[in-house]
């Protein structure tokens, strides 16, 4: 089993397990970190944005277009912006850290 690191908005650092094969978001969500998925990961939204740390950035595999242009649609996006639902934890992954995007004002 994987480890995943998650930066959450207010700073804190949270290690957890992550079964190979699940995305980050499913990784989330599993573990009660606030990372909304309101479209279950079919690619249609991108409120599982999250920032991924640069170190990891290049080992990922790249981003689609489709993801790209959901990208184009979240709050604060950066250089190292990624869709949890589209990032698959395996073993080469594990140590993964990413941070939750501040949320938007309302």
């Amino acid at each position: 089993m994987s480890k995943l690191v998650f930066i959450e908005r207010d700073g804190t650092r949270r290690e957890v397990e992550a079964p190979d094969g699940l995305s980050v978001m499913e990784v989330a969500h599993l573990h009660g970190i606030d990372l909304e998925g309101a479209c279950e990961g079919s690619l249609a939204c991108a409120t599982c944005h999250v920032i991924v740390d640069a170190a990891w950035f290049d080992k990922l595999n790249p981003a689609s277009e489709n993801e790209e242009d959901m990208l184009d649609m979240a709050f604060g996006v950066t250089a190292t912006s990624r869709l949890g639902c589209q990032i698959r934890m395996c073993e080469e992954f594990s140590g993964l850290t990413v941070t939750l995007p501040p949320k938007e004002e309302d």
